[in-house]
């Protein structure tokens, strides 16, 4: 998530230090496809098996977080008119990660909670608080502090919240250190990560990045700051009423808060796009408002597990549930952004030195468009046919859709590492 240019005056944060965050996202996002579809028939049975929690992580830490955390490394900075802290924090930050997350995901996949998940589970949080003491550090010495910055920092502790809640929840599998058991703390630990953690980012950057891809001129800070309480209000709501274990009908105050802050900021995405200067839009931008719209997929399910709550089918409403948050809003905007934020990233690293020396591609030849339309078709095929499967617990259906999905993963991967390896044609320069 990289709002700078070729011919921006701002310092950027080394390619050294992002790149290896978008890699890994994207070879995430593969194992998660192939995980998938070597498993469809988990996702016929409970929510809680030890497939479903892998395939879950694998998209939640190694797909969605990793990227997030490469791409704000980049933006960050920008946001706030400064510059990262350190880089050696940002690479202990990759490193622990690495490391942790596929131990982590190992340990689910086998239902193993013992060496290996801890192992796993305290890297992750090592990697979180590098993280974390970065940006505080960089925001410390920083020139500004807008709303985008205080929704992405706020979304970081609640990420290390949610991380030391899982770290607390897989030990109490082996050590009993909770009162109550782990599962029925699942709720709470999903829910810090996907509003705390995902939520919270993705409008602070969003808000940011879809204007400025769309050129707009339109501009809104009170609105913005509405969203920021509407959401963290929700959230803390949630937090307590878990605690009071109060009726399920109360959460609908916590439903309606952040529900309402979606609503807002999807307003503000339309108005950013009726008011645009670039009339038009290309792919990549198109996909990512399409995530801003898939963002109220997910509550409206939620709202119907909520009103169904006694029925036995609604177990395969909460699968679709998650299916949509992880494969529907959060891989959405990160296949439309990705492509308008690596090509600019590489540009730099390949281009930068050499941009007065004669004529070079524009940062959007880095990547083949064709296949990335296809990626796009793939994928909106893929969760289609696989959320139908779920709702119907078709072995068909989940077969199909993860064939697609694993298909966008490959394309997205191509092109992900075609960008990776661009090399300048240095022969169009050597004789200027």
């Amino acid at each position: 998530m990289f709002i700078t240019g070729p011919t921006s005056p701002i310092k950027n944060t080394s390619h050294n230090v992002v790149l290896p965050f978008y890699a890994y996202a994207a070879l995430s996002f593969l194992v998660a496809t192939i995980l998938m579809l070597s498993n469809v028939s988990a996702f016929t049975q409970h929510y809680f098996n030890p497939n479903i929690l892998a395939i879950t992580h694998t998209m939640a830490l190694g797909w969605g977080t990793m990227i997030i955390l490469g791409a704000s490394h980049q933006l960050f900075p920008v946001m706030i008119e400064g510059k990262l802290h350190s880089n050696v924090l940002a690479y202990l930050s990759f490193a622990f990660a690495a490391i942790g997350i596929p131990l982590l995901v190992f340990a689910f996949y086998e239902f193993d909670m013992n060496t290996i998940a801890l192992m796993g589970g305290m890297l992750i949080n090592l990697s979180v608080m590098c993280y974390l003491a970065n940006l505080a550090m960089s925001i410390y010495h920083s020139k500004s502090k807008n709303v985008h910055a205080v929704f992405a920092f706020t979304s970081v502790i609640w990420l290390f919240i949610t991380t030391l809640l899982g770290l607390l929840l897989v030990w109490n599998f082996s050590s009993n250190i909770l009162s109550i058991n782990s599962i029925n703390f699942l709720s709470l630990h999903a829910h810090l990560g996907i509003i705390g953690w995902f939520l919270l980012m993705i409008i602070g950057v969003g808000s940011r990045l879809i204007p400025m891809f769309l050129i707009s001129k339109y501009e809104n800070q009170k609105r913005l700051w509405l969203v920021y309480f509407l959401i963290n209000a929700g959230l803390l709501n949630f937090i307590i009423l878990f605690f009071q274990s109060l009726s399920v009908a109360f959460y609908s105050i916590s439903l309606g808060l952040i529900g309402m802050a979606i609503l807002i900021f999807g307003n503000h995405i339309y108005w950013s796009f009726k008011q645009r200067i670039r009339k038009k839009v290309d792919e990549q931008v198109k996909i990512s408002i399409l995530s801003v719209a898939l963002t109220l997929v997910p509550i409206l399910i939620l709202l119907i597990i909520m009103i169904i709550l006694a029925n036995v089918n609604s177990l395969q409403l909460v699968m679709l549930y998650g299916f949509t948050i992880f494969f529907g809003w959060i891989t959405t905007i990160i296949l439309g952004m990705t492509f308008k934020t690596l090509p600019f990233i590489v540009w730099n690293k390949v281009y930068k030195s050499i941009a007065g020396l004669g004529k070079t591609p524009n940062p959007k030849d880095l990547f083949n468009n064709t296949i990335f339309k296809v990626t796009s078709g793939s994928y909106l095929l893929g969760f289609t046919i696989f959320g139908c499967g779920i709702v119907l617990s078709s072995i068909l259906f989940l077969n199909i859709g993860a064939v697609f999905l694993l298909i966008t993963a490959v394309l997205y991967n191509f092109n992900v590492f075609k960008i990776f390896f661009h090399k300048a044609k240095l022969n169009e320069y050597k004789n200027k």
